[in-house]
């Protein structure tokens, strides 16, 4: 049983679509969490996360904390699914590369446009728009960004447009994209699941 440390309408929110993806069984573990957006809420002592942030996964003895680091671990923990390409796969650099990027480039990149602080740093800027040439590229190719199986990569990436869409201009290859990822049943179901967590803990076996 894999136990999900989850604050609802927080980043642990895509975890719950992932272990759906994943098509295992899993528990909810409701936790507080501070809210540096509204000042609100408070960590607390019960999530095992060193920081008291989520999302964190316990899965038997062992501690998973930060979104890349558990895709990486569930991904290929679980490999039926087919959510990464096994080491040795050809595939496996593209897909690790992806991985990478997604916490390198594309959420500095998202967090600066959030921030309106592109006008005043004509280096992030650039980055910014190396960030958009990328993603079209890929996805001017093949309708995921590794051709048209969906990965964790797309999970990682797809999420993270979903909240910082604002960010970015306007693409009709990126909104084709987050809609294609986001209308699949784990994904749909995810939204459901994330409202329903409450002060108990909640016990899923996903379907």
């Amino acid at each position: 049983m894999i136990t999900l440390y989850h604050a609802p309408h927080s980043r642990s929110t895509r975890m719950i679509w992932l272990l759906e993806e994943l098509a295992v069984p899993y528990e909810i573990r409701p936790v507080s969490i501070f809210r540096p957006m509204t000042g609100e809420g408070a960590p607390d002592p019960a999530n095992p996360h060193p920081d008291k942030r989520v999302p964190a996964i316990v899965h038997g003895e062992t501690l998973v904390a930060e979104s890349v680091a558990i895709v990486l671990y569930l991904a290929d923990t679980f490999p039926k699914a087919g959510l990464a390409p096994i080491p040795g796969d050809a595939r496996r650099g593209d897909y690790l590369t992806w991985l990478a990027w997604y916490a390198t480039e594309l959420e500095p990149a998202m967090f600066a446009g959030l921030a309106g602080e592109l006008a005043a740093s004509p280096q992030k800027q650039r980055s910014h728009d190396i960030v958009m040439q990328r993603l079209e590229s890929a996805l001017s190719r093949s309708p995921c960004l590794m051709g048209d199986v969906f990965t964790a990569a797309d999970f990682l990436v797809s999420s993270a447009l979903v909240f910082g869409r604002a960010a970015f201009p306007e693409s009709a290859a990126i909104d084709a994209y987050i809609e294609r990822c986001h209308a699949r049943p784990a994904a749909q179901r995810t939204q459901a699941l994330d409202n329903a967590s409450g002060p108990q803990e909640l016990a899923l076996a996903s379907i």
